[in-house]
């Protein structure tokens, strides 16, 4: 018990962590469900600042993209907390440091993303890429490919990861055991491994624009839409890529309900793993 009330003294993280997690699955919804109206209207897939920016014409789009402004910026602020606090329990070893800065740079990532929507919700943005353009500044610096050429890697790095995590079902200790993570755990694997292969293919951009020395190499999920359009069969892979955002979408909101945060957690919680695990051996 009084672990437990040292583990009280933590809550705070977890409404910040639950809004966090929420945004984000939003703005899959988003992105995944304009893509697939436009494709079934006969148009391509949006990119994300392009879905946001559409998205504030609807109605009540306005309203959604508070909601996702907000919700970005509270990631970050989750994913900050997380790796200073340590709430996760990653430690302080090489794996654990390394674990821990990715968080950051994955929560100042969906910052910019978040101040793109306020932007876009105030009427100053213009919802188009400015990845290109980042990459241009960048690769003027001194030391610029290099600098592409490291975030291209780290990004394909993070894509494996998402792939390595959707294949060996890690997330399944950082999730309750319940009904519907128990019989849903199909789509969010399916959710996860979608991110990881969008991820990979955004690192393999700006590794081409190191490579090539030309920002227009460089590019986000409007990019690899186009891409993979290019492809055999290319709308139809589009069309599952998108399904499986959706699939990332639900692994977004099951972790706002169900994520379980080790140091401000109850210990005895029963986690999927442990669920899945004991279904198997008594089947």
């Amino acid at each position: 018990m009084a672990e437990h009330s040292q583990n009280d003294k933590l809550d705070w993280a977890i409404p910040v962590m639950r809004a966090g997690y929420a945004g984000r699955g939003l703005t899959y919804v988003v992105i995944a469900g304009m893509s697939l109206w436009a494709i079934w209207s006969g148009g391509s897939a949006q990119g994300t600042q392009s879905a946001l920016s559409k998205l504030e014409g609807t109605p009540g789009g306005g309203i959604v993209l508070g909601l996702i402004a907000l919700g970005l910026v509270a990631y970050c602020v989750w994913r900050v907390l997380d790796a200073a606090f340590d709430l996760e329990d990653y430690g302080t070893d090489g794996k654990g440091i390394v674990a821990r800065i990715g968080m950051i740079v994955t929560g100042v990532i969906h910052a910019a993303l978040g101040i793109a929507a306020f932007t876009i919700l105030w009427g100053t943005g213009t919802g188009g890429s400015g990845i290109s353009s980042l990459t241009r500044q960048a690769l003027e610096l001194p030391m610029g490919r290099f600098l592409i050429g490291a975030a291209g890697a780290a990004t394909v790095g993070a894509g494996i990861y998402y792939l390595h995590k959707a294949a060996t079902q890690s997330y399944h200790e950082k999730l309750r055991a319940n009904h519907f993570t128990v019989n849903w755990n199909w789509a969010l694997q399916a959710g996860v491994a979608a991110q990881g292969i969008i991820v990979g293919i955004v690192g393999g951009f700006f590794l081409s624009a190191a490579i090539t020395y030309d920002p227009s190499d460089a590019g986000g999920m409007n990019k690899v839409f186009e891409w993979l359009s290019s492809q055999p069969f290319g709308q139809s892979i589009v069309v599952l890529i998108c399904l499986g955002l959706l699939g990332f979408a639900l692994f977004c909101f099951v972790n706002a309900a169900y994520r379980i945060v080790p140091k401000a957690s109850d210990p005895d919680v029963e986690t999927l793993g442990a669920r899945l695990k004991a279904k198997a051996e008594s089947a």
